[in-house]
């Protein structure tokens, strides 16, 4: 027969059939010279045919008391003891006794032999550690025991696999000049992906590229506003046509002498210059760090006076008028020079003229204007024909 037709199942073949070590009853050995000759068959007990009621015996014990048959206690066997039915109180209230040899309730809460002990049958094989005896032969069997294993109980260590090697390029990735490659290729990709606007600058969502050109337009528009409002205008300056010098005051004419004189010939007195400023274009007050002031006589071309004007603002969209001091001095070789002439002959009294009027003098401004919000000073200029001098001489004068 072949392999995979033949039964699996050993009592087929006439194999031990399996039994049940509660209710069967051991075979009697033989006895030698009885009826029945080795190996011959033996009758069935009557329990064991009860369940037919015509093969049953007539001397049958449940037949003389009335019971059906194949519902007899014989025709089937009881797996346990019959045990009194308990609950409620009494089974609370009574105490519990010795454990019996076996009892399927101790079995079960562990108050006694288990059935496998009870019986003999071989308990589980993890219920029992055996101990490897220290002095077992080794693998080869020339009797030589294992002195690590004497000493000490056998471990089992798990040993990681090892792992692929390192590639060249890993391993350049762990130096410095591998680990800069890396973050320059890292910055790249992040502008490229900027540059195609698909991620936003410091790591945000909205500063893309287009979000860049609106802002940079945006603040330039912003930035040009505020720079048409702050940043100051030049000022134009215009004198007063009447009397463009007017004489000083104050501590500023205590401060210079009034002279003139023929040997050395030479002059020197002090005057404002009585000037008219622009802010009409300004939309915020224009301020004066300093204003500085050259005098000059157009004819021969020479400097005749110096002035200085202090810090001051001026309110925007208005013709403010301001006063420099003007300090004029010249030191000529002899007295034909025709500077200190035509500044003598202005600066004269009127009485000494038949007609009661002087001649008037020419005369050349340069101003150079510091103005606060201008990165470099502005300068102006401006020439005056016959204006009248700002002193008048005594009578007895040289």
């Amino acid at each position: 027969m072949e392999y995979d037709r033949k039964s699996a199942v050993s009592s087929f073949y006439g194999a031990r059939r399996s039994i049940d070590v509660l209710n069967d009853v051991p075979e009697p050995p033989p006895v030698p010279g009885s009826q029945y000759p080795r190996g011959a068959a033996r009758p069935r007990a009557e329990s064991q045919s009860s369940f037919y009621a015509d093969r049953q015996s007539r001397a049958s014990h449940d037949l003389l008391n009335g019971q059906s048959a194949g519902y007899n206690a014989s025709s089937f066997f009881d797996a346990g003891r019959q045990e009194p039915l308990k609950g409620g109180r009494d089974e609370e209230e009574e105490a519990p006794g010795p454990p019996e040899a076996w009892d399927v309730f101790a079995d079960f809460n562990n108050m006694g032999p288990r059935y496998s002990s009870a019986f003999g049958v071989a308990q589980h094989q993890d219920s029992v550690y055996h101990q490897i005896p220290a002095g077992t032969p080794n693998v080869a069997g020339n009797g030589e025991t294992d002195n690590d294993s004497s000493l000490a109980p056998v471990e089992l260590v798990t040993v990681p696999a090892l792992g692929p090697e390192w590639q060249r390029a890993e391993m350049k990735q762990m130096t410095r000049s591998g680990r800069r490659e890396l973050k320059n290729e890292e910055r790249y990709a992040k502008w490229r992906a900027w540059n195609r606007g698909e991620t936003g600058l410091c790591g945000t969502k909205w500063f893309t590229k287009k979000f860049l050109v609106f802002f940079i337009f945006a603040w330039c528009g912003i930035a040009a506003i505020i720079l048409a409002i702050t940043i100051p205008r030049v000022p134009a300056l215009s004198f007063n046509s009447g009397t463009p010098l007017v004489a000083a005051t104050g501590d500023f004419n205590a401060s210079i002498p009034t002279e003139f004189s023929r040997y050395p010939a030479n002059f020197s007195f002090p005057a404002f210059a009585d000037i008219q400023v622009d802010t009409t274009s300004n939309i915020i007050p224009l301020t004066f760090n300093h204003i500085a002031a050259q005098v000059w006589y157009p004819s021969t071309n020479m400097q005749i006076g110096t002035g200085y004007f202090g810090k001051a603002t001026l309110p925007a969209k208005t013709f403010p008028v301001i006063q420099i001091p003007l300090n004029f001095s010249y030191i000529a070789p002899n007295d034909t020079d025709p500077t200190w002439l035509a500044w003598y002959n202005a600066c004269k009294n009127p009485q000494t003229y038949t007609t009661g009027v002087r001649p008037g003098v020419s005369f050349e401004l340069l101003l150079t204007m510091d103005i606060a919000g201008l990165p470099t000073t502005s300068t102006a200029s401006t020439q005056i024909g016959s204006a009248p001098c700002p002193i008048e001489l005594p009578v007895n004068s040289v």
